[in-house]
């Protein structure tokens, strides 16, 4: 039976791979649709995939002038469309809560009145270190609850998983949305110094990008609602992953501290992913020395 899938935010870092994941595993008279307003500093028109059915250039809060395209029965809608990172949500309070929560509600309310089968929505592990952390972190919580509102009132199926530091192949490397994984790359590549903020003992939980394509591919095909961690159960040090990068580069680069950012988490957790195991079989495969390791493996 064919199936009718909508990405929304499916030209940036994340959204564009699972498209890629998707269409490899597509029957052929599934059909692929992407909702992307291309604002994002990490969406890129050259990251399209031909064997999508369309591409919408638009607003996700628009969605639902575009009902003669989408149509009712969609299978699954994976919604990552969102303004994205903590720190550029500090500059852009307003603009980051309007349209990570109003996106989210459109989406939902499309579902609703037309019959979409599941939402797949991309929460954000921010929330462990304090949901008013930052107006992203904030923003990404009440998507959190609204997608639990119209299952509890409207009976829509809605899963969250929350993604815990995602790297690899398209993250962002320059700009405000750049990682941290990113931008010790293009500093590498650069022959900078590697900028780390704070004392680098902060720790983080990595996870790679097809870890999360597959997470969010198997939270779909399931029948499981409510909140799902897709982490890799591990933390690093910033220091450590700089160290990394040294190592396995055979850099002469160095570590240079730069003053700590606001808000910024100490030590967040790692994530806590025998749910996500138990309910749905997954577990991260990827490990991010061994993603560094394979940078800079034909260096000699």
């Amino acid at each position: 039976m064919s199936k009718k899938i909508l990405v929304t935010g499916g030209l940036g870092f994340i959204g564009s791979n699972l498209v890629d994941f998707l269409v490899r595993k597509k029957s052929e008279n599934d059909k692929i649709f992407v909702i992307d307003n291309h604002q994002s500093e990490s969406s890129y028109y050259e990251y399209k995939n031909e064997l999508v059915e369309k591409y919408i250039f638009d607003d996700v809060a628009n969605i639902s002038q575009y009902y003669d395209v989408l149509g009712e029965d969609i299978d699954v809608i994976f919604h990552l469309a969102a303004n994205a990172r903590i720190q550029p949500s500090f500059d852009n309070p307003q603009q980051t809560v309007k349209n990570n929560i109003l996106g989210t509600l459109a989406v939902c309310d499309y579902a609703k009145k037309h019959n979409a089968k599941k939402i797949v929505y991309a929460g954000s592990s921010s929330f462990y270190s304090g949901s008013k952390l930052s107006p992203y972190s904030f923003s990404k919580w009440v998507g959190e609850e609204i997608c639990d509102l119209y299952t509890q009132i409207y009976k829509i199926p809605t899963v969250t998983a929350r993604f815990f530091n995602v790297y690899g192949n398209r993250q962002p490397m320059q700009g405000e949305f750049a990682t941290v994984i990113g931008i010790f790359e293009r500093q590498i590549a650069n022959g900078e110094d590697l900028t780390i903020y704070g004392d680098g003992e902060q720790k983080r939980d990595f996870t790679g990008i097809m870890d999360i394509c597959r997470g969010l591919v198997d939270l779909w095909e399931s029948d499981v609602t409510g909140i799902y961690n897709l982490g890799s159960g591990k933390t690093y040090s910033l220091n450590q992953i700089a160290d990394f990068f040294i190592k396995y580069s055979k850099s002469e680069s160095k570590k240079v501290y730069l003053p700590k950012r606001i808000n910024e988490a100490q030590d967040a957790l790692p994530a806590d992913v025998e749910k996500t195991a138990n309910d749905i079989k997954w577990k991260a495969i990827w490990d991010i020395e061994m993603y560094i390791e394979s940078l800079y493996r034909d260096n000699g």
